[in-house]
């Protein structure tokens, strides 16, 4: 690609290789129904994206994060990532920091739901949309929101999809994501794995940290966001779909990974 290309404030020169223009210390670009880039790339500026309308997938270092409407998501100055969506509309807020404060959390990716008050301050920020032009308040309003972010985390990074690096198991995830409407065939997945079945439960717990039924029910939940995204099912409709018996089994395992109850969004 030759010519540069303006995005979210930055200049890219190349596919994935963006430069930095800007002096400004923090700043924030939102754009109605976003179609980012799929390819994966990097940049020097810290980012924190809000998830205003929709849900996206980000793609970082072999793991899946799903963030879904009023979540955030702070991915750390130069780490590689890309996107993903199937939502029909996807409305977000980037936020791009050139500095951050001296605190562990801001060198990890971190995805959480934003609390009504980070919510509020976010949307606050709309005023600045684009603008990077110096202004006193803005730039102190901006170091608000970064130094409070560690405050407003919470444990609810259940949220990613671990990708195994071990090959063996690749066939293994790519069954349940196709068949995740069933309960799982613990033998037939060691077949497709080529080992026994208690290797196979101790390999995918080593390689991925969570067991193949929280692998499974992870996948549910995944799925059930996009049906409710479609705004075409109703809950019992979507918890027979995704493998779930009953309204009240999906709920649970529902408020077991996201923390909140599912509902289908009304416009």
């Amino acid at each position: 690609m030759q010519n540069d290309t303006l995005k979210c404030g930055l200049l890219e020169k190349t596919e994935s290789h963006f430069v930095d223009t800007t002096e400004k210390e923090a700043y924030v670009w939102c754009e109605k129904d976003w179609k980012h880039d799929t390819y994966e790339h990097v940049h020097d500026r810290a980012q924190l994206t809000f998830v205003e309308e929709g849900y996206q997938y980000f793609h970082i270092d072999q793991k899946i994060y799903l963030v879904p409407q009023h979540h955030v998501i702070w991915i750390p100055s130069k780490k590689a990532h890309k996107t993903t969506s199937e939502a029909q509309t996807v409305n977000l807020m980037v936020f791009l920091f050139k500095s951050v404060f001296d605190d562990d959390f801001y060198q990890n990716v971190q995805v959480f739901a934003a609390p009504p008050v980070l919510k509020e301050m976010l949307f606050y920020t709309s005023k600045w949309n684009q603008s990077l032009e110096e202004n006193e308040e803005q730039d102190i309003f901006f170091k608000a929101i970064l130094k409070s972010l560690p405050n407003f985390y919470k444990e609810s990074s259940g949220l990613e999809i671990p990708v195994p690096t071990d090959v063996r198991l690749i066939p293994v995830c790519k069954d349940i994501n196709v068949n995740f409407k069933y309960n799982l065939d613990i033998d037939k997945l060691a077949e497709k794995a080529t080992m026994s079945v208690r290797s196979l439960q101790r390999i995918f717990k080593k390689e991925t940290g969570i067991t193949l039924q929280k692998y499974l029910q992870l996948t549910r939940i995944l799925k059930s966001i996009e049906l409710i995204d479609t705004q075409q099912y109703t809950l019992s409709e979507i918890a027979y779909k995704v493998g779930y018996q009953s309204l009240s089994a999906f709920t649970t395992a529902y408020f077991a990974v996201m923390q909140s109850k599912p509902k289908v969004h009304k416009d």
